[in-house]
């Protein structure tokens, strides 16, 4: 059986308060945006954050996805796991949220493309399938070049190149937070207040546990 990790918080409070978001009454036309409750409607930014990290994370679960079959260690293999357990969660809470604030939803098949959403946001589909991206650059993303030289690693090369690799891609997702709280007006809504902060409790203890591993795996070719 596989056990939840702490990530799944995430996408538990997305979850929650997006079901909450679609069952309660809309405000009448002239209500004021908070639907009488002092609650703010999400903005711009939010939207755009959750957009985005939809696209992030469909990233990290291409790259998690291959472990069980580019020989990885035990220890990756757990992490990987983790990491995609975890991540697919989330996509799946945002995809909630957006259909709850009734906003284009991408839709992320099982290995890992992101198709374009009503919108026509762009889904680019380079590096054979697995790097579907948002419209504006988001910071930590794999090049193509680099996606095709972690699935062309096998074994130990696997295991540093994905630690070397998913480091700054967490690093990435933290930075999108960052970028989220610095815009005016930004993360008033409460679902998508607690979806970042424990994005970046979580990446951020991650990053901690990869580096450890990283440290402790034997010297080899860089």
């Amino acid at each position: 059986m596989t056990r939840r990790s702490p990530p799944a918080l995430a996408a538990a409070a997305l979850a929650v308060l997006g079901a909450a978001c679609a069952s309660a009454p809309r405000p009448a036309p002239g209500a004021d945006g908070a639907g009488g409750e002092g609650r703010r409607p999400p903005t711009a930014s939010d939207v755009a954050f959750v957009t985005g990290m939809i696209h992030h994370h469909a990233q990290a679960v291409v790259m998690s996805a291959w472990a069980p079959t580019h020989d990885a260690s035990p220890e990756i293999l757990t992490l990987a796991e983790r990491i995609d357990v975890s991540q697919r969660d989330e996509i799946a809470a945002a995809q909630r949220w957006l259909a709850a604030h009734r906003q284009p939803v991408p839709q992320v098949d099982e290995a890992g493309r992101v198709s374009p959403s009503p919108a026509g946001a762009d889904s680019s589909d380079a590096g054979g399938g697995a790097h579907a991206h948002h419209a504006m650059p988001m910071p930590g993303m794999l090049t193509p070049d680099q996606l095709a030289r972690l699935d062309a690693a096998r074994g130990p090369e696997f295991d540093r190149l994905f630690l070397t690799l998913m480091i700054p891609h967490h690093e990435g997702a933290i930075t999108m937070v960052e970028e989220l709280f610095r815009s005016p007006g930004a993360a008033q809504d409460e679902a998508v207040f607690r979806f970042a902060s424990d994005v970046q409790a979580d990446q951020a203890a991650e990053i901690d546990r990869m580096k450890g591993m990283l440290a402790a795996l034997p010297a080899g070719p860089r």
